[in-house]
């Protein structure tokens, strides 16, 4: 079996394109491209991307784009990272940057960056088995993952990176003992609120990942201050070299490149922190990344074994949901949206998928209080840790499970055209059918459409045998109607005559 699929990272340094082939449940690497966008080097202080940065990002994106020409949808995913995360005008950007790329953009959550990189570092290493600490240095952020073979055990995002470092404290390539000090304090400062935890673990051995790591390991190398990988020692002659030369411009040092240069001394800055910290003597470099992580995360997908359905899982072993009420549920909302769209039927079908998942998981919230659950329920699903599930994910995942009972007026925020609106109805109408909690399996009832609106045809007996389900359903109707859609209850008796 062979198959092409493509991941992007959309880093706050760099912007990289890989695409690989699938060979015998493994990638092989055949194409790439990398821009040095630094993306986060446009972000004021207050937050905001400014237009050049923007325009640089559409510009790398739009040469992804030739790249990508004749793969299927479903074989690429394109992932953003801390800059896109923080940026409060992010939103307008991802629109922009998916109609360059062609393709959608996932932002993703600075714990999700992290398993993803060990995903990708794990299907790098000689013997992954052993326990390793991977280290991570991007432009905004840098992860640090323990884990063991290909499973993480615990995994961080801290707000500190390359390029955010570089721009704070060595405005114009200035280098002197005091910034370098700064640096390398904010660095511990943030590092302090992991060690404890990670130190408590133990590693046998250190990895580090990403453009910082293999700059510095190069540079190290090149010029004689470590034989192999990256080394305290090294780190400290390198830092010395710095200093001595007041600017990064009078600096001298083979395997420098040019697009490194106004990064490298935030990067040095944080990873000399990370070997005081963490009691480091030495780290060798994996050329294992995010990027590496994306695909062997899709070819997980692809064999259908995605990791969305085992954090579902554990999400309702975690909030104890019940099993056999979220189960029926689902089955009936499913079988609701296969009748209105056909394609539903397929159990690979996206919309599908995330209905299902919604309906598993609309219950969460009665562990927190039973007053309002759908409102708990909406709100851990838009913030909790969802391992395999972007921003996104997790939004969409939130507005379904919000929408599944109240008012539906408050969902102001979903566009009249969006397929939601048939998972919401379907949903609805499956909590309202098994509100009685009697495993009573998918009833006989078909769903139809009716312009924007829906027909719900039921048996005759159904509705004078359940009067509170009929009582239900008349105030779904009141509430469809409060958003400008309608929603008839008709009996089957009418429908076939």
């Amino acid at each position: 079996m062979q198959d092409v699929i493509a991941a992007v990272d959309l880093g706050s340094n760099s912007f990289r394109f890989q695409a690989g082939r699938i060979v015998n449940d493994q990638i092989y690497a055949f194409d790439g491209l990398k821009e040095p966008v630094q993306l986060a080097a446009g972000l004021t202080a207050d937050k905001w991307l400014d237009d050049k940065a923007c325009q640089r990002g559409l510009a790398a994106l739009r040469q992804f784009h030739e790249r990508l020409a004749g793969f299927k949808p479903e074989a690429v995913r394109a992932v953003a990272t801390n800059t896109l995360r923080v940026a409060k005008n992010a939103a307008d950007f991802l629109c922009q940057a998916e109609k360059a790329l062609g393709f959608p953009i996932e932002v993703i959550s600075g714990r999700e960056e992290a398993r993803l990189i060990y995903v990708g570092v794990a299907h790098t290493l000689p013997d992954p088995h052993r326990q390793q600490l991977i280290v991570d240095i991007g432009g905004g952020s840098t992860e640090f993952i323990i884990g063991k073979s290909f499973e993480p055990v615990l995994l961080d995002s801290l707000y500190m990176g390359c390029v955010s470092y570089s721009l704070r404290y060595f405005p114009g390539g200035k280098i002197n003992k005091r910034n370098f000090r700064e640096a390398e304090l904010a660095a511990c400062h943030e590092l302090q609120s992991i060690t404890h935890d990670y130190s408590e673990t133990g590693w046998e051995r250190v990895v580090g990942s990403s453009g910082s790591a293999k700059a510095l390991e190069e540079i190290l190398v090149e010029n004689g201050l470590s034989e192999t990988g990256i080394t305290r020692d090294g780190l400290e002659k390198l830092r010395t070299i710095f200093l001595r030369a007041g600017s990064i411009d009078a600096v001298d040092l083979h395997a420098l490149r040019s697009d490194r240069k106004s990064v490298i001394l935030g990067g040095l800055a944080i990873m000399v922190a990370v070997f005081h910290e963490f009691g480091l003597q030495r780290m060798e470099f994996s050329e294992g990344a995010l990027r590496l992580g994306v695909l062997y995360d899709m070819l997980g997908r692809y064999h259908r074994n995605d990791l969305r359905d085992a954090t579902v899982g554990a999400f309702m072993k975690r909030y104890r949901v019940n099993m056999r009420q979220a189960g029926q549920v689902a089955d009936t909302a499913c079988s609701l949206l296969a009748q209105l769209d056909p394609a539903a039927a397929d159990p690979t079908n996206m919309n599908r998928r995330f209905l299902r998942w919604a309906a598993l998981l609309h219950e969460i919230g009665i562990s927190v209080a039973h007053a309002g659950y759908h409102k708990h329920s909406a709100y851990i699903l838009a913030n909790a840790d969802m391992p395999g599930f972007s921003r996104m994910d997790q939004g969409r995942l939130a507005r379904l499970v919000l929408a599944h009972r109240g008012k539906l007026a408050r969902l102001t925020d979903i566009e009249p055209s969006s397929p939601d609106w048939l998972l919401i109805v379907c949903l609805r109408l499956a909590v309202v059918i098994h509100r009685a909690r009697d495993n009573r399996g998918v009833p006989d009832i078909t769903l139809t459409r009716m312009g924007r609106g829906f027909i719900v045809w039921v048996p005759p007996e159904w509705l004078r045998e359940l009067p509170l389900t009929a009582a239900a359903l008349e105030e779904e109707r009141l509430q469809w109607r409060s958003v400008g859609r309608e929603l008839t209850v008709r009996a089957l008796a009418a429908q076939t005559g």
